[in-house]
């Protein structure tokens, strides 16, 4: 599954002009992915968390043989999936309140516990994924996802994380980035949009309580993700992954540009992927070809202010010497790497 593999066609089993054998097949390649988030939901255009969502859920799916339960926090992903009386989802899902995803997840993942004690089992065949946006996860649901954590519960958390409170009009989150306007980070004064030095890191903080796994990925990279979701569903014990989902509407992108945007957050060093286990990093995806940041800065309008005849030059290589940090850090660049 972890082979590199060079895709020359999409959409297919096949990469350059041999099959794939079946167990390298992504899940989403398989006409028998379950289609877990189904058609008829109400995503925007080119929505990064609809994406990441069908990828990751699909994945759990097929690596529990679809004996799953998902709890889903209020946000985007609940309201544009669950318009009542209508659903998209096709498996158990239950909707929790904003802050109590990990909580409700922990309760339904002790209940089956229960039950599978009481079938002389050591553990339950059904298995158990919470989630949320950012805003729940590193906001308002912080606490219970800490006490999740603290327990060891078995249950994996799933953050989408678009980087603001997207479903009730692009307010501040504790993971929008330094410099991003929102409605809550007006780009007005001397240093325009979201303040420097405030904010949570949380793939770091779970880190930081040695649970079994925390991953981080994007929806740019399908197969890394899918591996990531079915390594972590082989696993028990408090478990948490990270996804970059890029938001159309409040980053001000074009709906096409969503994965090339998840790539290039990744190629700049401003979003990290790797994977650690009992609060040690295991692994880095390394960056091929390095590239400013201004890259993936510039398709952005919530970014709009640190360009033109005025710009804020000191505010970009603010954002540059973190992306920098970032990859000496983790160390990500690839030994091969352009510059």
């Amino acid at each position: 599954m972890n082979a590199p593999l060079k895709f020359y066609q999409t959409g297919t089993f096949t990469v350059g002009n041999r099959l794939l054998a079946p167990e390298q097949r992504s899940v989403q390649s398989s006409t028998e992915r379950t289609n877990a988030l189904n058609s008829g939901h109400r995503a925007c255009q080119g929505c990064g968390e609809a994406l990441g969502a069908r990828y990751a859920i699909d994945a759990a799916m097929r690596a529990t043989q679809n004996q799953l339960i998902a709890v889903n926090a209020t946000g985007c992903l609940e309201v544009f999936s669950t318009p009542y009386p209508e659903t998209s989802w096709q498996l158990p899902w239950i909707h929790s309140l904003f802050g109590n995803a990990a909580a409700v997840g922990t309760g339904v993942a002790a209940a089956l516990k229960i039950k599978a004690i009481k079938a002389g089992l050591p553990h339950s065949r059904t298995r158990v994924v919470a989630q949320g946006g950012d805003g729940g996860t590193t906001d308002i649901g912080f606490g219970c996802l800490s006490g999740m954590f603290e327990r060891n519960d078995d249950v994996l958390y799933i953050c989408y994380d678009n980087e603001a409170y997207m479903n009730t009009g692009v307010q501040r989150s504790s993971a929008t980035p330094f410099a991003a306007r929102t409605a809550t980070t007006m780009a007005v004064g001397p240093t325009p949009g979201a303040e420097r030095g405030k904010g949570k890191n949380l793939p770091l903080i779970a880190m930081a309580h040695e649970i079994p796994y925390v991953a981080t990925a994007t929806v740019a990279d399908l197969r890394d993700l899918e591996a990531k979701v079915e390594k972590a569903m082989g696993m028990h014990g408090a478990r948490y992954l990270h996804i970059l989902v890029p938001c159309p509407l409040g980053w001000g992108s074009a709906s096409f540009d969503t994965i090339k945007l998840a790539r290039l957050a990744r190629e700049t060093g401003i979003f990290p992927v790797f994977e650690a286990e009992n609060g040690e990093v295991t692994s880095v995806t390394k960056i091929r070809h390095r590239v400013p940041v201004d890259e993936y800065l510039k398709p952005q309008k919530r970014f709009a202010h640190l360009f033109g005849p005025k710009g804020h030059a000191d505010m970009l290589a603010q954002v540059q010497a973190d992306a920098d940090r970032n990859i000496r850090r983790f160390k990500l660049l690839d030994e091969s790497a352009e510059v």
